[in-house]
């Protein structure tokens, strides 16, 4: 037993948990088939009762219901002599063989005994019918001997079907004391079977905790260290098991909070999104991965006139509503792995796949285009333009803001790193802004043409 124990504790904390699921589940196991197996006779037996007992009880109550209607219009018609009684005399009749027959689809119910009582129906319906004439002359020697072979008809049938209510009343009790039976000893079992496997598990959480403490001790010295912002020298757990694994992943981890906390500290304030050092550190990521993208840079047309005009609080609400727009667009539209940053000021950058671009860059522009109007005061919005300042104090008339983008893609040139895609995006976002309202622009030097 012991050596056992110490073969257990020797295997590594995937092995160990394992080895105590597989306990757990052995239990469970058995718990689940003896508990599957209990209500599964319990279900058939109910079934049986729901089925059989209880059907039975309901055909004979309702036979027994449509035998005594039957007389009640017989006894009428004596009375009455309407064609109409008569008429629902027989009906009853039809329908009592038609109820009476249904016994025969239960398989605890002989046909034999389904003939006698149907026999006995239509003997009685018989001697009932052929009475009729001596009944309304109550008070007879022939009326009186009717009325007792009809009530000694009716007796017998009703004894029948009193039998047959009687023995499906005690086999529902019966099976009733059955079923409640197997399910206290299923209880009983189940508890056991349960507290087998809940001490079972305590054990084994017990001795996998006190084997793996000392390592959750450097994993906690680590953690807070972290949390303290302190990202070096993070305490490994030199083990070659999962929480050595778990340790080494924990010290790459930091090394990313530590780079995240740099994008943090970059990312624009107003926007939230992170700031040029973290477009640059994802660009050479990408660069040196050979992977395909997209740079796309994004700027406002004359938004230094409608600062300026409206002030530096509308224009603040400006540039949060086109951060809003890129991330709604890229979100919906992109590949899932896009990238949002705000260089600064009125200048945006998305970095995605090439195939993105055209719908992304559309789709930014239409909703850009829709929702900036609203920035306006409508006198302005229905002139088109505002009245400003130049730079060298002279006024001129600044239209309503407009969107030019700027892509850079690898897809068609190699891009050795980062600084060149800058300098060609600058130069494509400086020939977009030449152009007349809010358009994109694609680098397609390598090729014939260029697209707008």
């Amino acid at each position: 037993m012991e050596y056992n124990l110490k073969k257990i504790l020797s295997l590594n904390i995937s092995r160990k948990i394992l080895f105590g699921y597989l306990v757990l589940a052995a239990f469970t196991i058995a718990l689940g088939i003896f508990s599957l197996s209990a209500l599964n006779r319990i279900n058939k037996i109910n079934r049986s009762i729901i089925e059989i007992d209880t059907q039975i009880i309901n055909i004979s109550d309702v036979s027994l219901e449509i035998l005594l209607s039957q007389e009640m219009y017989g006894r009428r018609y004596v009375i009455l002599k309407t064609p109409e009684m008569l008429n629902l005399f027989w009906e009853r009749s039809v329908e009592f063989k038609q109820n009476s027959s249904k016994l025969k689809e239960l398989p605890s119910i002989e046909d034999s005994l389904v003939d006698e009582i149907v026999s006995r129906h239509s003997a009685y319906t018989e001697a009932f019918h052929t009475a009729f004439q001596e009944l309304m002359k109550p008070g007879t020697r022939q009326a009186k001997a009717r009325e007792e072979d009809i009530r000694e008809r009716q007796g017998k049938l009703i004894e029948t079907l009193d039998s047959i209510t009687t023995e499906a009343h005690e086999n529902l009790d019966r099976k009733t004391h059955q079923v409640s039976a197997m399910g206290l000893n299923a209880f009983r079992i189940a508890v056991v079977l349960c507290s087998l496997a809940l001490l079972t598990g305590i054990s084994a959480a017990a001795m996998i905790t006190r084997n793996i403490s000392d390592s959750i001790g450097i994993l906690k010295t680590a953690t807070e260290k972290v949390a303290s912002g302190d990202f070096d020298d993070i305490p490994l757990v030199k083990r070659h098991d999962e929480l050595g694994d778990l340790s080494r992943a924990f010290g790459e981890m930091a090394i990313r909070i530590k780079h995240l906390e740099e994008m943090y500290l970059d990312a624009s304030p107003l926007t939230h999104l992170p700031g040029g050092v973290a477009i640059e550190n994802l660009l050479k990521k990408r660069i040196a991965g050979k992977q395909h993208l997209a740079f796309v840079l994004l700027d406002m047309d004359n938004f230094k006139a409608f600062n300026d005009y409206y002030g530096y609080a509308k224009g603040s609400e400006l540039i949060v509503a086109v951060a809003q727009i890129i991330e709604s667009a890229v979100n919906e539209l992109g590949s899932g792995n896009d990238f949002m940053g705000h260089i600064g000021g009125d200048d945006f950058a998305i970095i995605t796949e090439p195939v993105f671009v055209s719908v992304l860059c559309k789709n930014i522009i239409e909703r850009f285009d829709r929702d900036v109007r609203n920035f306006y005061a409508p006198e302005d919005r229905e002139r088109g333009y505002i009245i400003g300042e130049t730079r060298k104090g002279e006024k001129a008339n600044f239209p309503i803001v407009t969107l030019s983008i700027a892509v850079v893609t690898n897809q068609s040139r190699t891009i050795s790193n980062h600084l060149e895609i800058g300098e060609i995006a600058a130069e494509l976002k400086e020939y977009a802004k030449s152009i007349e309202g809010s358009v994109f622009v694609v680098d397609q030097r390598r090729k014939k043409k260029r697209s707008a």
